[in-house]
């Protein structure tokens, strides 16, 4: 009896293989599988941003401390010293000094901030030196609202502080005119109820004397910021500076500002109505941190910030060029490995690495006009052999030209950029939609080869 021979291509286990390989639906599953397997080297390029940050942070940090960090500048006050009894469960009588403490009735601050940029290794920072002028008037302190026994107030001893955060800053010898006194200021605060650290001095405080004048320059370096304290009942500050990119910050937004390419000047008015703390109190009742305000010299660009937001489309392009892959494939009845889909996502997860490294070395926009330019070139040329389809390798050249100006349209943008990004997306679906409109997905499921 005659017996038929099979071949393996006639076997089911073969052909249930060659069905699989075959399957759009299959290959739906895969690329999609494949997208989600690239969130790993998208997550890692958004580790590798924040390392460098952190490392650039570090280094504008090193730079600073050795110059002098952000100044906020709180004062002046006069402080004036109160023996005070304490009487202790046992019955122990001790004395402790206290203070208490009278903000000025005026105070003016002028001044210029000339900025200066550093370098450590690749990394820059923005240094300042302030050349302030402060001024302005006390009235005779009152001392009888906190009923202290005029044998306890100790007037000898009553002083005026300035706050001054970072001591390293300073750079020149600050002498103070008190009325028709001069004076020179100590490194150190007797009592820090209003201020850590800073400099002082005794100043004469007599009775009869109604009203107190006060004027000093203070030279001061420091880093990224200065804000001031609006320590008078009346508090202007005015300020002029060569650098182009400020941002003003604090409790109080400037009253007239204008910002130029040569440089910014800006001018506040604070009354002590506007605060939540009054001309004088005892201790350590108040605290005026959160009344600050002042400006921030800023980076003009922030290059890891735009490659960070850069980054977070790095899923969105792998999709959408995956997409345009997987329609090749099945239209064009053309297999493509899933190898060839892992090495295209490579090459786009390559283009923020690539812009990252680049960025830290040349401006951002020439940065990301070469990274784009080879990877599309890259992808490109590869596509172009997997293809073999000039008219469908042009196509996908459009496509990733199209993706990259796009995302380099959204980065310029900071406010928009969600909507921008939010159209973008519908149309590249809507694109999507009307090219799939007319395919019979039940018949267009065999790719080649079944």
């Amino acid at each position: 009896m005659d017996t038929q021979e099979t071949t393996p291509q006639d076997s089911p286990a073969y052909n249930a293989a060659t069905a699989i390989k075959t399957s759009v639906t299959v290959k739906m599953f895969a690329v999609g599988f494949l997208v989600l397997l690239m969130l790993i080297p998208a997550a890692a390029l958004m580790m590798l941003i924040d390392e460098r940050q952190s490392r650039r942070n570090e280094a504008v940090a090193e730079v600073s401390s050795k110059w002098g960090n952000m100044q906020e500048i709180t004062g002046p006050v006069l402080s004036i010293p109160f023996t005070q009894y304490v009487k202790d469960p046992n019955g122990q009588i001790s004395e402790t000094t206290q203070y208490v403490h009278f903000l000025p009735d005026e105070l003016n601050i002028t001044g210029s901030i000339l900025p200066e940029i550093r370098y450590r290794g690749i990394y820059r920072a923005i240094l300042y030196t302030a050349n302030l002028t402060i001024s302005g008037s006390f009235a005779a302190p009152d001392l009888g609202q906190f009923s202290i026994p005029a044998k306890d107030v100790q007037l000898n001893r009553a002083f005026v502080a300035v706050g001054i955060p970072d001591m390293r800053g300073i750079k020149e010898t600050i002498a103070l005119k008190w009325n028709t006194d001069s004076l020179s200021f100590d490194p150190g605060i007797p009592a820090p109820d209003v201020a850590a650290s800073g400099v002082s001095v005794r100043v004469p405080v007599q009775g009869q004397t109604a009203k107190y004048n006060f004027s000093f320059n203070l030279q001061l370096n420091g880093s990224e910021a200065l804000e001031f304290a609006p320590m008078g009942k009346v508090t202007t500050v005015q300020l002029q500076s060569p650098w182009e990119n400020p941002s003003f910050d604090g409790a109080f937004l400037p009253d007239e500002r204008q910002v130029t390419p040569n440089g910014f000047t800006a001018q506040w008015k604070v009354l002590h109505l506007n605060r939540n703390y009054p001309q004088q109190w005892q201790g350590n009742a108040y605290s005026v941190a959160q009344s600050t305000f002042g400006v921030k010299l800023i980076q003009p660009i922030d290059e890891y910030q735009k490659t960070s937001r850069a980054a977070k489309y790095a899923v969105m392009f792998i999709m959408l060029t995956f997409t345009v892959f997987f329609f090749v494939e099945v239209l064009n009845r053309k297999n493509i490995h899933t190898l060839q889909y892992l090495l295209v996502g490579a090459a786009l997860c390559i283009f923020y690495l690539l812009l990252l490294s680049l960025t830290e070395q040349i401006a951002f926009d020439w940065a990301y006009l070469i990274s784009g330019t080879a990877t599309v070139a890259l992808i490109t040329a590869y596509s172009g052999s997997v293809f073999v389809n000039r008219r469908l390798t042009a196509l996908l050249f459009a496509l990733l030209l199209a993706l990259y100006l796009f995302l380099y349209f959204v980065l310029q943008l900071q406010d928009y950029a969600l909507l921008m990004g939010s159209v973008g997306l519908f149309a590249f679906l809507a694109v999507i939609m009307y090219a799939s409109r007319n395919v019979d997905w039940y018949n267009a499921g065999k790719l080649p080869g079944n």
